[in-house]
């Protein structure tokens, strides 16, 4: 029998008798991205806890790899990986410590040569020796989404990857999101940025007063609405695209 990667089906979650998930069901198929939108206090956050074991829930199913996230959270463990809204390596340490000390602590095999692998393909390489409290912050996030790949989880959570990034920073952090996918990695992905799930998502779920209220593609949520009129405008830059246009052409030079 073949599983979804990650299965949820009626999850309900209470805080002082407030019901914060009402019921939650959504599916996601390996290999795919699928991003949790939804405004803050949504209860993405509060997903991404049950699901990785970090939470339990209050009634409904959920499942990972095919493993029952109550019953047999270890097996879901040793499945998975996240990564926080807060970057969680040792400021104190290189990147390439963190990256190997995680490894040791994951039981992988030859661990230098994993964390040398690791920060050629995240372009860290040159930072290798350089403490980790002194990267930017698109070479924090990157380190932080390096680690989470040691042991080859199938599947990665990513709890607002981008929260608090500069656009250029966000924009490695977009790439990074591709190249995993590419690899096979599943990936759920929760955002508050509609342009973020707009990227990268293959379908997007709408986490709204504690429910899905919609699932699908792009395309499919862009046809619940009536066809766009047709109007010739001038399209103006938006601030965001002419901060990067700048940013390219200086280091052009």
């Amino acid at each position: 029998m073949i599983h979804s990667a990650i299965s949820v089906k009626g999850l309900t979650k209470f805080f002082k008798n407030k019901e914060v998930l009402k019921g939650v069901d959504f599916e996601v198929q390996g290999g795919e991205i699928f991003a949790l939108l939804g405004s803050n206090g949504a209860g993405k956050t509060t997903t991404v806890n049950i699901l990785s074991t970090l939470m339990k829930s209050d009634g409904g199913e959920a499942s990972i790899c095919g493993y029952d996230v109550q019953r047999q959270p270890d097996h879901v463990r040793q499945s998975i990986s996240l990564t926080g809204q807060f970057a969680a390596f040792d400021g104190m340490l290189t990147g390439r410590e963190n990256l190997t000390l995680i490894a040791k602590l994951r039981g992988v095999s030859k661990p230098i040569q994993v964390a040398d692998e690791l920060l050629a393909r995240f372009s860290l390489t040159d930072a290798a020796h350089r403490r980790a409290e002194q990267y930017s912050g698109g070479m924090k996030r990157r380190l932080d989404i390096a680690m989470s790949l040691i042991g080859a989880p199938a599947v990665i959570f990513l709890d607002e990857p981008t929260t608090g990034l500069d656009p250029e920073a966000r924009m490695e952090v977009w790439d990074t999101i591709k190249k995993l996918a590419n690899c096979g990695t599943t990936i759920l992905l929760t955002t508050q940025y509609l342009e973020e799930a707009e990227q990268l998502a293959d379908r997007i779920a709408i986490l709204h007063g504690g429910k899905i209220i919609k699932t699908g593609t792009l395309n499919e949520l862009k046809e619940m609405f009536p066809k766009a009129k047709v109007e010739y405008i001038e399209k103006q830059p938006t601030l965001e695209e002419i901060f990067l246009a700048i940013i390219s052409k200086k280091e052009a030079l």
